[in-house]
């Protein structure tokens, strides 16, 4: 497992980066104008700090894994927008919102004056959750992504398509007669546009045949011809657990329980100051539970905001190989003090 902290402008380095680099993207970048830091307040107008977020969806989309997740957290005033950005590129899933508090479950507004603030105060900021268009195996259509979706399904569930295509194929059955066959054995109509042949074969439409299913096309392959002679072949012979499994490693990882937060709203405490606290600091446990929901032990997470390294210090600490993007030398320097010290034997940092 390696960690490694980059300084630099994100959207310099991610240009250099291969594509699919990464299983899982989780990142804070600037609000627009809610901290008094020159990093939030580099743009004059809203359209230009959305352009802005417009380059970086361009490089989560290029950098991110057919079945990675993004998280891209944003202020209770510009989730919209951002939304709208994300959008643009990524099917998103979920608009979460982070209800904060500090560690006694009191709410910020308690610290403010409110009543001069003329709106309803912001105790919120928004986690907008998504995932590449077409990455589940969903003909979406949308104008201008249709050979993305077809380019995503195939780099995601090729191996599984051509394994049971392949199978047919072996058995003279990769037809127009064989998948008529194909749909009748599992219930459909006797169409070589059925369901099976559609969902079982296809591209552009592939879905994991269920166990009922599997066993049909099993069995009518074994059928086919001498009996003892396919059967010694031994077509469609992985067991379907087997298959099934392979499948659910493909797919983009989402695992929760109702021991955790598992809806779009959270509560987790807000970090409470320190001495070199960074402005936008985020819990750990929040930041654990985003890496553990949405990523499996191994994979490569990417935050191009990283701040003072939390989320790498999510990852160190759940086996999780990290890069995070940095342009600030302190806090770059904080982040690898971090991530060290939760696991520093374990470490590999370069600039």
């Amino acid at each position: 497992m390696t960690c490694e902290i980059i300084e630099g402008d994100c959207l310099a380095v991610m240009r250099g980066m291969a594509d699919n680099s990464f299983d899982a993207i989780v990142t804070d970048p600037p609000y627009f104008k809610v901290k008094g830091e020159a990093w939030d307040r580099q743009w004059e107008k809203p359209t230009q700090f959305l352009a802005w977020i417009g380059d970086l969806c361009e490089q989560w989309q290029r950098l991110l894994k057919p079945n990675g997740s993004l998280y891209c957290f944003a202020s209770s005033k510009m989730a919209a927008r951002v939304e709208c950005r994300i959008a643009e590129r990524f099917s998103v899933l979920s608009h979460i919102v982070w209800q904060k508090g500090d560690e006694n479950g009191n709410g910020m507004h308690t610290r403010q004056h409110k009543e001069g603030c003329r709106i309803w105060f912001p105790q919120t900021e928004r986690i907008i959750f998504a995932e590449h268009y077409g990455a589940d195996n969903i003909a979406k259509g949308e104008a201008g992504y249709v050979a993305k979706c077809d380019e995503l399904r195939g780099f995601v569930f090729e191996p599984l398509r051509a394994y049971i295509a392949g199978e047919f194929e072996r058995a003279g059955m990769l037809n127009a007669a064989g998948k008529i066959a194909a749909n009748v054995a599992c219930g459909f109509s006797a169409s070589a546009g059925g369901m099976a042949s559609r969902h079982y074969f296809s591209r552009s439409q592939w879905q994991l045949p269920t166990r009922q299913h599997y066993h049909a096309m099993r069995e009518l392959l074994h059928l086919r011809g001498n009996w003892e002679q396919n059967a010694k072949q031994g077509f469609l012979r992985r067991e379907y657990e087997d298959l099934r499994r392979e499948y659910e490693d493909l797919r983009r990882p989402f695992s929760v329980t109702a021991d955790v937060p598992y809806t779009d709203v959270w509560t987790f405490p807000t970090v409470q100051h320190y001495k070199g606290k960074h402005p936008c600091e985020k819990p750990l446990a929040m930041m654990e539970h985003i890496v553990r929901a949405s990523t499996r032990p191994g994979a490569a997470v990417l935050d191009c905001f990283a701040g003072s390294g939390v989320t790498g210090q999510a990852c160190q600490r759940l086996a999780r190989d990290f890069v995070g993007i940095e342009l600030d030398a302190k806090y770059a320097n904080m982040a690898r003090a971090r991530i060290a010290a939760a696991s520093p034997s374990r470490s590999l940092f370069a600039v």
